[in-house]
């Protein structure tokens, strides 16, 4: 949970600088459903975000509000993934 919350402090100030014009919320749902981070904080940032910023958020199982205060919202079909070949979490890309 404190890694979760380090890294939303840091998301946060990308999200208030509109100097970003894309951020990227990897797997921020998860953080959401296991109650690590409180999704009323993070739909008021994306509610208060710069009106240039774009944001995209990955992860399933989002939540009626977040789909509620989207632009668009995906769902993606997984038809092969690393993780059931035994392929272990990677430095930069997943962890």
């Amino acid at each position: 949970k404190r890694k979760a919350l380090e890294a939303w402090a840091e998301a946060k100030k990308f999200l208030s600088n509109p100097d970003f014009n894309l951020v990227v919320l990897d797997e921020i749902t998860y953080m959401i459903n296991y109650k690590y981070l409180e999704e009323k904080s993070i739909l008021k940032a994306l509610t208060n975000r710069p009106a240039n910023q774009h944001i995209v958020i990955t992860g399933r199982a989002a939540s009626d509000n977040l789909i509620e205060v989207a632009d668009t919202v995906s769902e993606i079909l997984d038809v092969k993934h690393a993780f059931r070949a035994n392929i272990k979490a990677q430095k930069g890309l997943d962890l």
